[in-house]
């Protein structure tokens, strides 16, 4: 489930990690490397995680995450039953959600302090100034030249208001289901090219060339990502700053402020922009969620562990040498000097 090279795989994993880890020392880390699905399926199942859910019970999920897509499972996934594709792809792409969530949930409660600081009548902080600044830019309240200017304690807590706002959980079942629908079950070029999960346009020359790219659109192409987490990070992000997803933010919120459930199904009708097919998108949305009974992910939560890391290996004897590599780069300090050269988000 990575790209191509031993390379490739070692500093798609190490980029996770830097995203991932505070206090817990790097090279504690464990690293599951699979060198077969027959090894995957195994594996998921004595983690007690394969199978039907209950609906009535929390989804307790293991604190895994993968790190990169590849052919292989493209090849694998033709080959497999319906029923277990979906599955193994829901099984590792919700770990990854849910810790979206956390950093999301993180970051709310560092604005919600930062607003409690102004509503007293205090000052922020330096530090917490300049990342204010920032998240302005990243969530398109304020330019980055009139975000740099922002100083006075009404202009922060506008400013922190619309954070708010816009930063907030997005319910597990509908990122599930747009992972899907988006990437064939990550089976799509997409995905297997560039960890590419939602389907996200950029522009400027950098990204994935669609196979019918129309010329009345510019020159958009797909966004490729080092490793699926990033595809995850920069789905919430488009969701929480995009001009086009207001309608997504403002039912999130309405539905907050009535003390009514923030269901996926219910999330979804806020999505009629995500695609120019408009309300048949956002049909077959919940025809998928309602099928594969993604709702029951919405209030799913980690298990009470140290995080983990899947690495997939082109069969036993690659994932020997796998194991062998990262054990190598433990003992030399090339695990610690990768890590420094990545930057945390």
């Amino acid at each position: 489930m990575l790209s191509q090279s031993m390379s490739g795989r070692l500093v798609a994993l190490f980029a996770i990690l830097i995203v991932s880890l505070t206090a817990q020392s790097v090279t504690a880390q464990e690293v599951i490397v699979f060198g077969s699905r027959a090894a995957v399926v195994e594996w998921l199942k004595a983690e007690n995680f394969w199978g039907e859910e209950k609906h009535e019970a929390q989804l307790q999920v293991p604190r895994v995450l993968i790190t990169g897509i590849t052919e292989r499972w493209q090849t694998a996934a033709r080959n497999m039953p319906v029923p277990e594709k979906k599955e193994i792809f829901y099984r590792f792409l919700l770990p990854l959600v849910l810790h979206a969530n956390e950093l999301v949930l993180d970051r709310r409660a560092r604005l919600t302090g930062m607003a409690d600081t102004l509503a007293n009548g205090g000052s922020l902080a330096q530090e917490d100034l300049d990342w204010l600044r920032e998240v302005a830019v990243v969530l398109r309240i304020a330019k980055r030249e009139q975000a740099a200017k922002l100083a006075s304690a009404d202009e922060l807590g506008e400013v922190l208001d619309e954070a708010l706002y816009k930063l907030d959980v997005i319910p597990a079942g509908l990122v599930l289901g747009q992972g899907a629908y988006e990437s064939g079950y990550g089976t799509s070029r997409f995905a297997v090219a560039g960890n590419a999960l939602f389907g996200q346009w950029t522009f400027g020359g950098e990204g994935l060339v669609p196979e019918q790219q129309r010329k009345s659109l510019g020159d958009h192409r797909i966004a490729a990502y080092d490793w699926p987490f990033d595809s995850v990070r920069s789905y919430f992000i488009n969701l929480s700053s995009h001009p086009a997803y207001e309608d997504f933010r403002r039912l999130r919120a309405d539905l907050k402020a009535a003390g009514k459930p923030v269901t996926s199904v219910a999330l979804a009708d806020g999505l009629i922009r995500y695609s120019e097919r408009g309300q048949e998108y956002v049909d077959t949305l919940k025809s998928i969620m309602r099928v594969n009974r993604l709702d029951v992910a919405d209030n799913a939560v980690f298990r009470d562990e140290s995080l983990r890391f899947i690495v997939g290996a082109d069969g036993e004897e690659d994932a020997v040498r796998i194991r062998g590599d990262i054990e190598r780069m433990r003992e030399s300090g090339e695990m610690a000097q990768i890590i420094a050269r990545m930057r945390l988000d």
